[in-house]
């Protein structure tokens, strides 16, 4: 999975003598192209409503940017998925700066955890959660105020190359 951006995708039935002005259908469609979202749109509107690609339009695609992208943000993900044995429904969390990277973490979180393939998960809702509302304790250890990480191995390098020694009496502290 290389890429994931998120299209808006607007369709309808094609007009009748019984229905000269269809319904419009919306959706928030993840994929790596125009292509595969146009194909992911039928096939989920399919499954929801009595609607073909033969007998139905698409009247627009549009990309969907991250209002502020440089933001990092929590996401919860509610998600369906058919495993070797059913079919799952599942809430996860991601930490990411837009909602196309949090939905591609968790297509590559799905395929590594449970042998999902993208074809067989179907993504319901994606939201922003706020840091008092996340469930999720790996990502409530990320977003202490005051996190720290632990420098375990470092090790003093000289300023430059003539205040270099070759040969060392004792080894180096890597500690502190």
């Amino acid at each position: 999975m290389r890429g994931l951006h998120e299209y808006q995708v607007i369709g309808r039935r094609l007009p009748t003598e019984q229905e000269p002005t269809p319904k419009l259908f919306r959706m928030r469609i993840f994929a790596p192209n125009v292509v595969v979202a146009k194909s992911r749109y039928w096939y989920f509107l399919s499954k929801l409503h009595k609607a073909k690609r033969a007998s139905g339009e698409i009247v627009s695609v549009n990309e969907i940017f991250e209002s502020k992208p440089l933001v990092v943000k929590n996401f919860g993900i509610w998600l369906r998925y058919d495993s070797r044995s059913g079919t799952h429904n599942m809430y996860k969390e991601y930490r990411e700066t837009s909602r196309a990277a949090a939905v591609e973490a968790c297509y590559q979180d799905m395929a590594a955890r449970h042998r999902a393939r993208f074809s067989s998960i179907q993504i319901i809702r994606v939201a922003t959660v706020k840091a008092s509302e996340v469930r999720r304790p790996y990502i409530q250890q990320i977003i202490q105020p005051k996190l720290k990480f632990p420098l375990p191995h470092r090790v003093n390098r000289p300023t430059n190359k003539a205040l270099r020694s070759l040969i060392v009496a004792q080894r180096p502290a890597t500690f502190y």
